[in-house]
């Protein structure tokens, strides 16, 4: 503890030096008490110039109370309307974004032609029956679609709960308050269908690019040669036919789906869809109630495309390398699309370890000076 000493028990150097120290002291306990009464003074008027929205040093702040000018007051419709405008900008572009990547995969669907590929009589591959699909196209696409954006609706409503945002830093939208977890589903599903767009026009540019033939193709196409002869003659045995035509009657648009074997598309698109999601719940899913619930889901999601790329095969509608290479093209958009889009993936991951690194050790509950937490 510090003591007080009287001037006359210092000695003769700690005299002076209290003599010296004596009108300083008070000298800067005079500027410090000014400077205290200024600075408080700035403050509340710099505090009421903001409430009144006048700038620092117009008239109403030297006291003028004569009426704001037009342009200086605060108009809560102009200040409505421009977040407005800057939301329906923001939409509308990510509209014509989405809209040139869903247009191409569309003109394909509709009029695209695949290359014609040709094939050898004695093909082994090419001769497998034609089954109906285990997954089919409407069972994939609803299961692809509706279960994100239903798992990422449920988990912004929840986290928007328990982070409690209060209602002034809320969009508005039309004078109306957008509740914070539309905001950011409508961000996170955006992103995840900008991707599933490009992952689609990727996968569809390869299969009209190859045009490779199905494990079914003779049982489909059941294909006939120019000059009339099959592959049941022998004088076909061993030659690459390019030059023929089908005589099934199964459809235009099967006999067009022959030639899009190579990559798959249920396994790029399942790949795609239950991968993001599984990564989206890695980010977004904070609840501390079960450590394995979270990662229960995860591999419930992988199980399903990895079950709709299995049928492929065993449905005989691809190869196994059309599967494998669906599959690769579906889980390296995910990745991309999650990592460096969506930031949902392992970037940030590593911002949060370098801000927040948070350790589980063995121990009683308490924290330590380097962010430690010992359980």
């Amino acid at each position: 503890m510090s003591q007080n000493y009287e001037p006359s028990e210092l000695t003769p150097l700690r005299r002076s030096n209290y003599s010296r120290t004596q009108p300083q002291i008070a000298a800067a306990a005079t500027a410090t008490s000014a400077s205290n009464r200024l600075q408080s003074t700035d403050f509340s008027e710099y505090m009421s110039i903001n409430n009144n929205n006048h700038p620092v040093g117009s008239d109403s702040s030297r006291g003028d109370t004569s009426e704001p000018n037009s342009q200086q007051a605060f108009n809560p419709k102009s200040f409505i309307m421009s977040d407005t405008r800057r939301v329906m900008t923001r939409v509308s572009i990510d509209f014509v974004i989405l809209l040139s990547v869903g247009l191409p995969i569309l003109a394909l669907f509709l009029w695209g032609d695949p290359y014609k590929r040709g094939f050898f009589c004695d093909d082994e591959s090419l001769k497998h029956p034609f089954h109906d699909s285990t997954v089919r196209s409407w069972m994939l696409y609803i299961t692809g679609l509706i279960l994100p954006l239903g798992l990422i609706c449920a988990t912004e409503i929840i986290q928007a709960k328990l982070n409690k945002i209060p209602d002034k830093t809320k969009l508005q939208l039309f004078g109306w308050s957008i509740p914070t977890w539309i905001t950011n589903a409508y961000r996170q599903i955006g992103v995840f269908a900008f991707g599933a767009a490009l992952n689609t026009l990727t996968t569809d540019i390869a299969k009209y690019s190859i045009g490779r033939l199905r494990p079914h193709f003779f049982d489909v196409c059941k294909p006939i040669l120019l000059d009339g002869t099959n592959c049941s003659d022998d004088i076909n045995r061993g030659r690459y036919i390019e030059n023929f035509k089908c005589l099934g009657d199964s459809g235009e648009r099967l006999l067009k789906e022959v030639h899009l074997s190579f990559p798959s598309g249920h396994s790029s698109f399942s790949c795609y869809t239950m991968l993001y999601c599984a990564i989206y719940l890695q980010a977004r899913m904070t609840w501390r109630g079960s450590r394995l619930l979270k990662h229960f889901l995860q591999y419930v999601l992988i199980m399903m495309a990895w079950f709709t790329c299995m049928s492929r095969i065993s449905d005989y509608k691809h190869h196994w390398s059309d599967v494998l290479a669906g599959g690769l093209i579906g889980v390296t958009v995910a990745s991309l699309i999650a990592n460096f889009v969506a930031d949902l993936g392992f970037r940030k991951a590593q911002n949060n370890n370098c801000t927040n690194t948070v350790r589980y050790e063995l121990g009683t509950h308490t924290a330590t000076n380097n962010g430690t937490i010992n359980v």
